[in-house]
This record gives structure tokens, C-alpha cells and sequence, in this order.
């Protein structure tokens, strides 16, 4: 077997108890999506609360209205993570097991489609109050970043979204099924930990770089900008990742071992490209447009 680093022993569950003789605990995934919504809602309240920032040294929002659409933006990420789940990775599944749809506790939320339902409930919350969107969208997607770090790492945790085999260094042998399924190698398997590549390029790297356009580069003067960045950003990061992270088991078939979605004569993309190559042709042309002064 090739030098590898074996999984720390680290627990999913960061406390568990029994009340009545049923138990209950508290997971780091569970954690990651708590912390994050509170990291998120208070770097929304610290930009609103510097007019400076802001065109007009207006924000688009009070304090008050963030909280309000901190619901909002909750029901969106459930809601449309496991819908975006369900249609883009398993319909066949679900359309012959409907009743697991709303079974969010077994697994299976999907970034894309958590992006799209928060993007639909903030148009419909900014419809409501008569609020820029854009300038709400740009407020919301600065403070996305962190949520996204501590998301992955909790992944990491969770050994689960491993990434393909490789016989470099830093590989890790996850346990279960991740270390048995290698062809051709001998012993455990090491593979990518795509899932702290992630943490670094989605969260640290992504979200130091929308703070710093935001607090030193004046970024929200330009309505859409920071937006376009995240949107772009993320897309990019997800797309290269992808060609180290272990391709969803629904589209690995042995004429189909590296999982792609979409194949032309032997190229092709997995379906986590596929669906970020939306985000970054979008994000480019909100950023080009902002920069270039539209309103």
C-alpha cells in the first residue's frame, strides 16, 4: 500500500443522550449549519450598520429586515438543498419512493439547489418590502463563505463526499467502504480529501477575498459585484475540485468509471461541473456589469 494518512478518530456525533429511553444527539454537520447561519447573520448586521459601505451610504436593509429574512433564508437552504438533491442526482429514485423525499434526516442536500431555494425566497422577501435585490443578494453572499467552510470540515468529520483514489502524501484512508473500493490496489485506499480542498478554496480562500473586496475595496458600492464574484468563485472552485472528489454512486457504472454526466466521445463532465458551469458564466456577467457602472 502506498504512504497514506489514516483517518483521525473523530466522531460524527459531538454529544449524544438518552431522554426516556430515546436518544438524542448533537451532531458537528448539524453544528456546522447553526454556526454558519449565525456566523452568516452577523456579518450581514455589521455591513448594514456601516452606511459607508454602501451606494448613497444607503443599505439595502435594516437590522430588523435581516433578521426577518434569516427565516426566510433558512426555509430556502432546506427546502431547496434536498429538492435540489432529488432532481438533479436521484429522480429516479425518489419518483418511486416519494414518501422519502421530505426524509432530510437520512441525507442528501445538494449546494446548487440550497442556492437556488435561498435565491427564491430572498426575491420573493425583497418583492415583499420593496428592497433592492441586488443589493440585497450582495449582502447575503459575502457572509455565505464561512457556513461553507465549517460545512465541509464537517463533512471531513463525517468521512463522507470522499474524493477519488490517489498516491500522494496527503491521501487519507476513510474508513469504511471508501477504503475497500480502489481497482487494483492492494490493502486500504487512500484517497483525496476533497473535502478539505473545499473548506480552503470555497470557504478560507473565497470568503478572505469577498471580505477584503468588501471592506477595502468598496465592492458593495457597485451593486452586483460581490455577488458575481461568490457566484463565479464558487463555481470555479466546485469545478476543479470535482476532478479529485469521488463522483456521486447513481452515475459509476463500469462503462462509466469516473462518473461523468455528460460524455462526448470519452470527454465529458460530472454533474457537480455541470451544474456549476451556470454559476460561473452568471457571476461573470454580473461582475463585468458591475464594473462597468450598470446600474
Amino acid at each position: 500500500m502506498q504512504a497514506a494518512l489514516r483517518f483521525p478518530d473523530l466522531s460524527p456525533e459531538l454529544v449524544s443522550f438518552t431522554v426516556f429511553g430515546m436518544e438524542f444527539a448533537l451532531r458537528w454537520y448539524a453544528l456546522a449549519y447553526i454556526a454558519g447561519i449565525l456566523i452568516a447573520w452577523q456579518l450581514a448586521l455589521r455591513a448594514v450598520r456601516r452606511a459607508a459601505l454602501w451606494p448613497g451610504e444607503a443599505a439595502p436593509m435594516t437590522p430588523q429586515q435581516i433578521e426577518e429574512l434569516l427565516t426566510w433564508i433558512i426555509l430556502g437552504v432546506i427546502l431547496g438543498g434536498r429538492l435540489g438533491f432529488v432532481l438533479f442526482y436521484q429522480p429516479a429514485y425518489y419518483l418511486r419512493h416519494p414518501a422519502e423525499i421530505v426524509m432530510v434526516w437520512q441525507g442528501g442536500m445538494a449546494f446548487h439547489g440550497g442556492l437556488l431555494g435561498v435565491i427564491v425566497a430572498s426575491w420573493i422577501f425583497t418583492a415583499r418590502h420593496g428592497l433592492s435585490r441586488l443589493g440585497a443578494a450582495d449582502l447575503i453572499a459575502h457572509t455565505v463563505p464561512p457556513g461553507l467552510l465549517l460545512g465541509r470540515l464537517a463533512n471531513f468529520v463525517n468521512a463522507e463526499l470522499w474524493g477519488r483514489p490517489t498516491d500522494l502524501p496527503w491521501g487519507v484512508v476513510f474508513p469504511g467502504p471508501a477504503a475497500q473500493d480502489c481497482p487494483g490496489v492492494e490493502g486500504a485506499c487512500a484517497r483525496h480529501p476533497s473535502q478539505l480542498y473545499e473548506a480552503g478554496m470555497e470557504g478560507l480562500l473565497l470568503g478572505a477575498l469577498l471580505l477584503w473586496l468588501v471592506y477595502r475595496r468598496g465592492a458593495l458600492k457597485r451593486p452586483g459585484l460581490v455577488l458575481g464574484i461568490f457566484l463565479a468563485g464558487y463555481g470555479l472552485a466546485r469545478f476543479v475540485v470535482e476532478f479529485a472528489r469521488q463522483p456521486d454512486a447513481q452515475f459509476v457504472s463500469p462503462g462509466n468509471p469516473l462518473g461523468l454526466a455528460l460524455q462526448v466521445q470519452g470527454w465529458g463532465l460530472t454533474m457537480g461541473q455541470l451544474l456549476s458551469l451556470p454559476m460561473i458564466a452568471l457571476g461573470l456577467f454580473l461582475a463585468l456589469r458591475a464594473r462597468r457602472g450598470a446600474a
